[in-house]
């Protein structure tokens, strides 16, 4: 997919002033430049879109810059904004029809469709994990190196996104920083929601821990209630906990077992449990809302006939554990906490080491 969006960026450039006058009509070309309100068609004059240049690079065709937002792109980010489309599939398609270019195989995926759809619904969430990238050699592997993670398992659930929109609040201009973005999925497996973790690019601050030097660095959307990210599909026994990065730490010491975070301690109290259930480790984070979230969870798993354990850190989460410990060490203090068939059957058989 990368290799597609920069080969048609590139075409795009060539003719940067045609692509401006039929996606930005609203502009007009001032020298070297057209100029328009912002990617959006919006009238104005804040933007300033490139017209001529080198095919990559400082000073390339097809480079925009919006002075009153601070957004930067390219035309492939024009195509997106001015026409309302928020996956790839659609962005390149549309770039192909500008382009005259033979069209690209039909997508088979149902669950994807070509209209807009509401802010923060299901179907935006859908629509934003789409067009983002898997997380190899991006800012989402360096953010979770640097927070112990060496090795995702399951991965499938996570994914980039370079240039994820921000708004601190309704009254103020949108921002993009490069977000992580996990997939919410109910029992079933579909997409109900999406998390976004806005990243650093500038690289890792110890006391942001990594995340963009915003006011809330973590939101989520779509339908979260009972759903989760889940790492590896659930049967008979199941880890949950309340962050992502908590869930991955102990990936880190147990690989082999499903696990899910349900992204907030109101959310992990609520999660819907699987059908086949039998046992439930509740992975706790050391503090008064974390010690509400497991009580909960515990009454109402024990109600539906399920053993519930508790999974307890030595400090506040188990990435802080995994930090200060290793990955080794904290297998061994959550050997002592698993059921002796779990022992066996998820840390003597074959579990591989992350060290």
């Amino acid at each position: 997919m990368a290799g597609d969006a920069s080969e048609l960026a590139r075409r795009l450039a060539r003719e940067a002033e045609a692509v401006c006058r039929h996606y930005l009509s609203n502009g007009r070309r001032q020298g070297r430049y057209w100029t328009v309100g912002d990617a959006r068609n919006t009238p104005g004059r804040s933007m300033f879109v490139r017209l001529s240049g080198p095919d990559y690079g400082p000073g390339a065709a097809g480079h925009w810059t919006d002075a009153a937002s601070a957004e930067h792109g390219d035309l492939l980010d024009v195509i997106r904004e001015s026409c309302g489309l928020v996956d790839f599939h659609d962005v390149a398609a549309e770039a192909r029809r500008f382009l005259s270019l033979p069209r690209a195989e039909p997508r088979r995926s149902p669950t994807l469709i070509r209209t807009s759809a509401p802010a923060g619904s299901p179907e935006a969430a859908q629509r934003l994990f789409a067009m983002s990238q898997p997380i190899r050699c991006t800012l989402v592997e360096t953010y979770l190196n640097s927070r112990g993670i060496k090795a995702v398992h399951d991965a499938g659930a996570l994914r980039f996104n370079p240039r994820c929109y921000y708004r601190p609040d309704d009254g103020s201009p949108t921002e993009t920083w490069p977000a992580m973005i996990a997939r919410v999925t109910d029992l079933d497996g579909r997409i109900t929601g999406a998390h976004r973790t806005w990243l650093d690019p500038n690289g890792f601050d110890p006391i942001r821990l990594g995340k963009a030097p915003v006011d809330t660095p973590r939101r989520a959307m779509g339908g979260l209630l009972g759903h989760a990210v889940r790492f590896s599909s659930a049967d008979d026994v199941l880890v949950v906990g309340e962050g992502i990065e908590t869930m991955l730490s102990l990936r880190c010491a147990l690989p082999a077992m499903p696990m899910a975070a349900a992204l907030s301690a109101n959310h992990l109290a609520a999660m819907l449990f699987p059908f086949a259930l039998r046992r439930l480790y509740i992975a706790r984070d050391d503090d008064a809302a974390g010690c509400m979230a497991l009580r909960a969870l515990i009454k109402r798993a024990e109600a539906a006939g399920i053993e519930a354990l508790a999974l307890s850190p030595r400090r506040g989460d188990f990435n802080e554990d995994l930090r200060a410990f290793g990955p080794r060490a904290l297998r061994a203090k959550l050997r002592i906490q698993l059921a002796p068939q779990d022992v066996v059957r998820f840390i003597r058989q074959g579990t591989v080491s992350t060290e």
